[in-house]
């Protein structure tokens, strides 16, 4: 009988088959179990290494910002520009040499060797942020190629001029999409200024082209009205006077009152926006100019007067009987001097900056019709320029739902007391008599460059506040009164100067203050042709007692730079270059 068994070559093969089927199942199902594996959270070392190597293969994710606007006085001197940087961190638990690495590290970002190690040798850190460079330094980094280190690009708001200006232009916080401006233009601009913020893939493949960055709009550009040297000039004399007068603060405006142009606006204390972070008192940022309120003082005189003479009230022939005293509802008030200065018109009483003069005149008006005036000049309004954060000052009225007006406010207000405006909102009132009653609308931005499209601000009036011929008449007066004996340290020689002093009591929650005040002056000129107005304001000054002694001389000595910078020629050389058909004054 023949054996049926199989060969024994044919039963080693089977037996092999066996085990091969066996590992190849077993092996199929390792794999399997390593894709399921995958789906799961992976170690977070893992998880880097996969990272860096497919960045390093392929590229990476960066957010990118167009430039934000900038921002340059009325002749193209940069005032608001951009700076890029870039943020730098470090993936400890991928680098291959920490020792090394630190050395080179150090000395870019001249950091401290032995710190920098400490940092870099912690194993267990997946990023450890290394700091903000500029673009050389970034470069001499990415020169290490360590693919253990990444960046982000940011953009930096750079002011080159420094603390000029830095109330009116305001500062940018913040970074990327948080970024935002602050006070002054840049806040006020915000949306215009602001540039866009998205991701782009930055490929390592030389064969990709990098996303063209051009489709992507920027942020418009602004021209100011400011004029960077006129800023300066008005900064230097504020410190100046705070230096010479003892003064705790300050503000000075220049203006043309012709379209409302800002040309200069500076208050003191300041600061540099380029380390606004640094500030520890935040009313450092605030601009005084427009966010502070006072009481003006006999500044405010010019307006009742002016007021006055445009209700028909009073007019060139009028005349009363000073006493010395104005007695309102129990209360009297005295001229500063407490003299009596017996028969006056009203152009003594600016001369003579007479508290009883303008009591009476008020009084003769009535409520209603000074009140109704004060309104027509803006007084506690805002002027609505373009910066942010703008006060509107604070006026009683007999018809305010608080019932806090009594009659004696409307005394003390006809002479800038008990009623509290911005230093603009009176500059901006007074420049109604210097522009033949026009008041016009304060701006500080003349144009918005977006791409290709110029946006140009045109002078708009805000309202006929009095008649060419009252504004003509006070403006005579005020001439006057620089020319008297009391606010004479005003004069300029060889310029006709409009002006007025104020010297105001500070108000407090419990009356007014003890042997303090805030001095001012304003005026304007050339007087029959103003070109510009200015504004003077000094706070709790202690080298005099009145503005006239105090104030005025500073009014003099920056007029006197003043026309020189603005080609201002004096009164008999501009009126003959009129005669001869050549225009003088004209500015953009």
């Amino acid at each position: 009988m023949q054996d049926a068994s199989p060969p024994p070559q044919e039963q080693i093969i089977r037996q092999r088959m066996s085990m091969v089927t066996i590992g190849t199942i077993v092996i199929a199902i390792i794999l399997i179990i390593r894709l399921m594996w995958f789906q799961f959270p992976q170690s977070p070392r893992v998880v880097a290494e996969f990272a860096v190597q497919r960045r390093a293969a392929a590229g990476t994710t960066q957010i990118v910002e167009t430039g934000r606007g900038h921002i340059y006085d009325r002749n193209g001197n940069p005032l608001a520009v951009n700076r890029i940087q870039y943020r730098v961190f470090i993936s400890p638990n991928i680098l291959a040499n920490p020792e090394r690495t630190a050395a080179d590290l150090a000395r870019i970002l001249q950091r401290d060797e032995l710190e920098l190690f400490n940092q870099l040798r912690n194993r267990a850190s997946m990023s450890e942020f290394l700091g903000v460079v500029d673009a050389e330094a970034w470069r001499q980094i990415r020169d290490l190629n360590l693919l253990a280190v990444e960046m982000t690009r940011l953009q930096r708001r750079d002011y080159p001029q420094g603390s000029l200006g830095s109330q009116v232009i305001g500062f940018v916080s913040g970074i990327g999409d948080e970024s935002r401006g602050n006070y002054g233009v840049e806040g006020y601009y915000q949306a215009q200024l602001a540039g866009q913020v998205f991701e782009q893939e930055v490929s390592n493949i030389p064969f990709n082209l990098p996303e063209d960055l051009s489709v992507f709009e920027g942020g418009a550009d602004l021209v100011l009205t400011l004029d960077r040297d006129v800023q300066f000039l008005a900064e230097s004399e504020l410190q100046r006077a705070i230096t010479e007068t003892g003064a705790q603060g300050g503000t000075i405006i220049i203006m043309n009152p012709r379209n409302g142009d800002v040309l200069g606006m500076a208050s003191y204390p300041t600061y540099d926006p380029n380390f606004f972070f640094a500030v520890e008192n935040p009313a450092l940022l605030r601009n005084p100019a427009i966010m502070n309120v006072y009481e003006p003082g006999s500044v405010f005189k010019v307006l009742t007067v002016a007021a006055g003479i445009e209700t028909g009230v009073i007019d060139a022939d009028w005349m009363y009987n000073d006493q010395g005293v104005f007695e309102v509802s129990g209360q009297q008030i005295y001229n500063w001097d407490r003299r009596a200065y017996g028969p006056a018109n009203a152009e003594r009483v600016l001369v003579d900056s007479l508290n009883v003069g303008v009591a009476t005149i008020a009084r003769e008006m009535g409520p209603e019709l000074f009140y109704g005036m004060m309104n027509r000049f803006g007084i506690g309004q805002p002027t609505r320029i373009d910066l942010q954060g703008e006060e509107r000052g604070i006026m009683r009225t007999p018809n305010d739902l608080s019932g806090e007006w009594s009659e004696s406010d409307l005394a003390t207000n006809s002479f800038g007391q008990g009623l509290s405006l911005t230093p603009l909102q009176m500059l901006t009132a007074v420049n109604a008599i210097a522009n033949d009653g026009l008041i016009m609308q304060p701006r500080i931005v003349y144009q918005i460059i977006d791409g290709d499209q110029i946006i140009t601000s045109n002078p708009e009036p805000m309202r006929q506040a009095i008649s060419a011929q009252t504004a003509g008449m006070v403006r005579d007066m005020m001439v006057a009164v620089v020319e008297g004996d009391l606010d004479n340290r005003a004069r300029v020689p060889g310029y006709s100067i409009a002006g007025k002093t104020g010297t105001a009591e500070i108000s407090t929650p419990l009356g007014y203050e003890s042997n303090a005040w805030i001095m001012s002056f304003v005026g304007f000129l050339p007087a029959d042709d103003p070109q510009v107005s200015i504004l003077i304001k000094l706070d709790r000054p202690t080298s005099g007692r009145w503005a006239s002694e105090v104030a005025a001389p500073v009014f003099s000595r920056l007029v006197s730079r003043l026309v020189i910078l603005l080609e201002i020629p004096n009164d008999d050389i501009r009126r003959a270059l009129t005669e001869s058909g050549v225009a003088v004054g004209e500015q953009k």
